[in-house]
Order: structure tokens, then sequence, then C-alpha cells
């Protein structure tokens, strides 16, 4: 059960998330290919704001478009509906962006 407002929620944010996940890999790429230890990437990474922005919008993104597609497969698999298919996806979103924002806050300590 998908409304046209989630469907294109879920749209838009698979078109935003699309160049973040090329630019991380590519991230994780030079990283791997330069030697970094996690030390030396985290030195680089903390008090930046860029990084900050970046992963952060990264987070809001993937809550947006995983919580979109657990409430599908939920739907589907159990056919539940309502209010209750609408809290468990918006208890779902909020855990996603509060475990993606401790990460992005320890990575750039801000």
């Amino acid at each position: 059960m998908l409304t046209m407002h989630l469907y294109m929620a879920q749209r838009l944010s698979a078109m935003v998330m699309a160049p973040l996940v090329l630019g991380h890999l590519a991230l994780i790429i030079y990283a791997v290919q330069d030697g970094l230890s996690a030390a030396e990437i985290l030195s680089r990474t903390q008090g930046s704001v860029t990084w900050f922005l970046y992963y952060s919008i990264f987070v809001i993104t993937a809550s947006v478009h995983g919580a979109i597609g657990m409430r599908v497969i939920v739907h589907e698999t159990t056919g539940l509906r309502g209010w209750g298919l609408d809290g468990l996806t918006w208890c779902f979103g909020l855990i996603l962006v509060f475990m993606g924002a401790r990460s992005v806050m320890a990575v750039t300590g801000l």
C-alpha cells in the first residue's frame, strides 16, 4: 500500500541518494588504494562541515527511502494497514535517522 506522495518521496530520495552513493564508493576506493588507516580517515573528517552536510543528507535520504521500502514489505507480508502501518513506518524511519545521525556526529565531531 503506497500512496502517490510516498511513491514520489521514495523516488526522489533515490534520485538524491544515487550520486551520494557513488561519491561514497569513490571515497572508499580512494582511501583503500592510498592505504589510509581509520585514524587517518577520521583525522581528515573531524570538524568538517562539508562532510557533516554530505553524510547528513545521505542519512536523511536513506532513512526516508528505507522506511518507505519497509512499509511496503510489511504491508505485503502481514497485511497491516492504517495507523499501525503508519506508526511502524515512522518509528523505523526515526530509528534510522537517529542511528545515522550518531554515526555522522562521531565521524565529523560536530
